[in-house]
């Protein structure tokens, strides 16, 4: 993990445990994502990871002004702070159909997409855009290996065409979401993303000469989008890297992102010789993964012992039991998963030049915001 110290003035009046945002190293992640990228133009990336209506303004003003969404009211949010084409990446079912039309309808300047893998789901989505009298613009899912959603690559061919024919229905391109790339090493990651890249271009290649629209190509995530950055000219869609986590920190040594997210807990229980418990709950960090939730920033060497909805058990090692922190001590703990960590509080301190500028609102932590 990068060396970045987590402690600011006033850190003693925050009430713990407290999910703290640090401004430096959002911009320095946001920096170095452009770099991978080649610049702005080619980022479409994820919200859901913060769901902030201030991160999206800070994106927008560094020239990003493409997101993704998993929610409507993610995708509302972005719409509201200058986005102007937004991806929702999250099939419509049920009221999301109607939802996800007055969505179109109340921000006429801003260009959005759903994304669909069952032709049924597609047409009634067709259907009430067909009402509203415009046509929705799809972005077909793909399959990549994954099998969470998506069509696979020898459907996908004859699916597109197919709703292309349907009313209400503009058939815009692909969203290829590579979920499933777990690869440690960098070269391993390349090699499982070449073939999937080609055989993508390949598609749209024929879909076009079709005389069909496939224009747009949404590709990877966070661990791959480096890959299709260097195979492709298509758009590019990491999410986490933007806050980062000790999760993708310890996982992919290339990423090289500053974790700009800590949340703040104190000792609150000395149970024996050689633990320590603090008010780090699962109400408190995504409890996904099962058992490493978050890592000391200033103790990595503590071992989780065990954690319920309100403590958090560590022990430390023998050569470190005269190091345990004294009750009350301010701790920093980074989130193992960020994106459903963010989404338990309300609200976060914004830490800039070693004190608190600012709060910022987790604007799309509920599913509605107007709409």
């Amino acid at each position: 993990m990068e060396p970045f110290d987590y402690h600011f003035s006033g850190e003693e009046e925050i009430v713990s445990p407290q999910l703290v945002y640090y401004k430096e190293a959002l911009r320095e992640n946001l920096r170095r994502t452009m770099a991978m990228a080649g610049g702005p133009q080619r980022l479409w990336p994820h919200v859901k990871t913060h769901k902030m209506a201030q991160m999206v303004r800070m994106q927008v003003e560094a020239g990003i002004t493409r997101f993704k969404c998993a929610t409507i009211a993610e995708a509302e949010m972005c719409a509201a702070n200058g986005a102007s084409h937004v991806a929702l990446a999250y099939p419509c079912v049920g009221p999301n159909i109607p939802r996800f039309v007055q969505l179109c309808g109340a921000y006429p300047g801003v260009t959005f997409y759903a994304i669909g893998d069952d032709r049924q789901q597609v047409e009634l989505l067709g259907a009430a855009a067909a009402k509203a009298g415009f046509a929705a613009n799809i972005l077909m899912d793909m399959d990549l290996g994954q099998h969470r959603t998506g069509v696979p690559m020898d459907k996908a061919e004859a699916e597109y065409v197919a709703w292309a024919a349907l009313p209400g229905v503009a058939m815009r391109g692909m969203h290829c979401y590579d979920g499933h790339r777990h690869e440690e090493d960098l070269h391993q990651r390349e090699a499982q993303v070449r073939p999937v890249d080609e055989a993508l271009e390949k598609l749209k290649t024929r879909l076009t000469e079709a005389g069909l629209d496939c224009g747009i190509l949404i590709m990877g995530g966070t661990p791959s989008f480096p890959c299709h950055a260097a195979m492709t000219e298509e758009f590019l869609s990491p999410g986490t890297c933007f806050v980062q986590d000790a999760g993708y920190d310890a996982a992919y040594p290339d990423l090289k992102f500053v974790p700009a997210a800590a949340v703040l807990t104190r000792v609150v229980s000395h149970p024996t010789a050689d633990t320590f418990t603090v008010d780090l709950g699962t109400k408190a960090v995504a409890s996904d993964p099962e058992p490493l939730r978050a890592v000391l920033a200033d103790m990595p060497w503590a071992v989780p012992v065990m954690q319920n909805e309100e403590h958090w058990v560590l022990q430390v090692p023998p050569e470190h039991k005269e190091e345990i922190p004294p009750i009350g001590a301010v701790l920093y703990a980074i989130p193992w998963h960020v994106c459903p960590t963010s989404a338990l509080y309300p609200s976060v301190p914004v830490v800039e030049d070693g004190k608190v500028c600012d709060w910022w609102e987790v604007t799309a932590r509920n599913r509605k915001i107007t709409i």
